[in-house]
């Protein structure tokens, strides 16, 4: 049997015995037993007392569908909420629903990303329970070209739904990353397929660390920070919830007129706003500068010794220079 079934049965607050939680699901105590393995495996935490039995190791709150068109009231309308327990990537899943012609608000969302990839092929490694994975398909009527700024504007929606909950502090980085004086809170990943005149499938890939342990923050190759550092107290169906909402208005409206009258919010919300700034470019070679803010198209305007350049995300990586 997988560990899910039997981690739906424990709660941090009450133990659990093996020889309960085997019969509850029908199964041997050796299967029970080979499942807790599993689930360790995992990184599940999973505390173990003799004579009292099994517990998760800190609070969780599962995701949860009805939960999350709970909260959205009647914008529930829109989109259509998958959860899964485990899945290589939900980006890489819903891409594949979208060639077999998956309807645009289509949303997929894991407990467990196995293969989370993050932007320019780097892995995404987020907390279980403590990390909203998520990805949503959104068919425009506008060619690939028309989508310019589409990253961009989606950093808006992440900055909205987090200012609806409350959340202080956080701000954008171009092109794609969610951050805040300690570090990166979360990123975007944006895949479209499509024909030039259009239409064409967009699957946005948001990810957001809601809690980070310790040891997963010592594992990662830059300084990370969490939502609950900033004051969150809610869960990731909150967290899912207020995003969609944001999505359900502002996509449309990027329909309508493009990345150009988002400009100012965007800036407003850059990080790096007219700051001293340091370009890494595709052939190792770096470019100290400032970054100026962003054009209509969403480029980024970056003041070098030669003059402004206008560089478009994939082609380099701005840092904060030190």
């Amino acid at each position: 049997m997988t560990p899910w079934p039997l981690l739906r049965l424990l709660s941090h607050d009450t133990f659990r015995s093996g020889t309960e939680l085997a019969q509850l699901l029908g199964v041997s105590r050796a299967s029970i037993s080979l499942a807790l393995k599993d689930a360790g495996d995992l990184g599940v935490p999973v505390q173990s007392i003799k004579g009292r039995g099994y517990r998760l190791g800190r609070p969780l709150v599962w995701l949860d569908e009805a939960g999350v068109a709970r909260r959205m009231g009647s914008a529930a309308r829109y989109f259509d909420i998958k959860l899964f327990d485990e899945i290589d990537s939900t980006n890489s899943a819903l891409m594949a629903a979208a060639q077999q012609g998956a309807p645009s608000g289509m949303v997929y969302a894991a407990e467990r990303q196995s293969a989370g990839r993050g932007r320019r092929g780097r892995q995404w490694q987020g907390e279980f329970g403590g990390s909203l994975m998520c990805s949503l398909l959104w068919r425009f009527n506008l060619g690939v070209a028309d989508l310019s700024g589409l990253s961009l504007a989606v950093g808006l929606v992440v900055a909205r739904a987090l200012d609806r909950l409350g959340i202080a502090g956080a701000a954008l980085k171009w092109p794609n990353d969610i951050v805040c004086s300690e570090g990166k809170l979360g990123g975007i990943l944006i895949e479209l397929s499509g024909d030039a005149l259009g239409p064409s499938a967009v699957v946005i890939g948001i990810g957001l660390n809601l809690r980070l342990s310790a040891a997963l923050r010592a594992g990662l190759d830059q300084a990370a920070f969490d939502l609950a550092g900033l004051g969150f107290a809610g869960d990731r169906n909150d967290l899912l919830a207020a995003l969609l909402l944001e999505f359900a208005d502002l996509l449309p409206q990027f329909e309508q007129g493009g990345f150009a009258p988002l400009r100012a919010e965007w800036e407003a919300r850059h990080a790096m706003q007219g700051q001293a700034a340091r370009l890494l470019l595709p052939n190792g070679d770096v470019l100290d500068g400032a970054a100026l803010g962003v054009a209509d198209d969403g480029a980024l305007r970056f003041a070098a010794h030669d003059g402004e350049r206008r560089v478009h995300a994939g082609e380099v990586s701005l840092r904060r220079k030190n």
